[in-house]
């Protein structure tokens, strides 16, 4: 009974809770993050993409070397994958593309 009777510590005489530093370090972590988050974004001019006024064209390289074009117009998002395969059909001719020296491709509109 001796046991029960006694009165639970107060603050003052607790131990320090070894966890209090990793909480603190959590939360540095997650700034930190965000804030690379939003320096990526500035740097790659990718503020676009939370615009709703604003459309967004990215082209990328996948690993396997597969193009593929990202389009965002309001608040839809369309994916489109570039194949080497020949097409035919009607159409109309927009303009003529060269390929630099470097190998850069540039687009003129007719």
């Amino acid at each position: 009974m001796k046991y029960l009777s006694r009165r639970r510590p107060t603050n003052a005489d607790e131990p320090p809770d070894p966890l209090e530093g990793v909480i603190n370090l959590f939360d540095l972590v997650l700034v930190f993050s965000m804030g690379l988050l939003l320096a990526l974004f500035s740097v790659y001019r990718l503020d676009g993409l939370f615009d709703e006024r604003t459309d967004v064209t990215v082209m990328k390289k996948t690993a396997d070397g597969q193009l593929e074009i990202m389009q965002k117009r309001g608040k839809k998002i369309e994916t489109m994958r570039v194949s080497r395969e020949k097409t035919q059909g009607l159409g109309e001719r927009l303009g003529t593309a060269y390929r630099l020296e470097d190998g850069t491709f540039v687009y003129v509109p007719e």
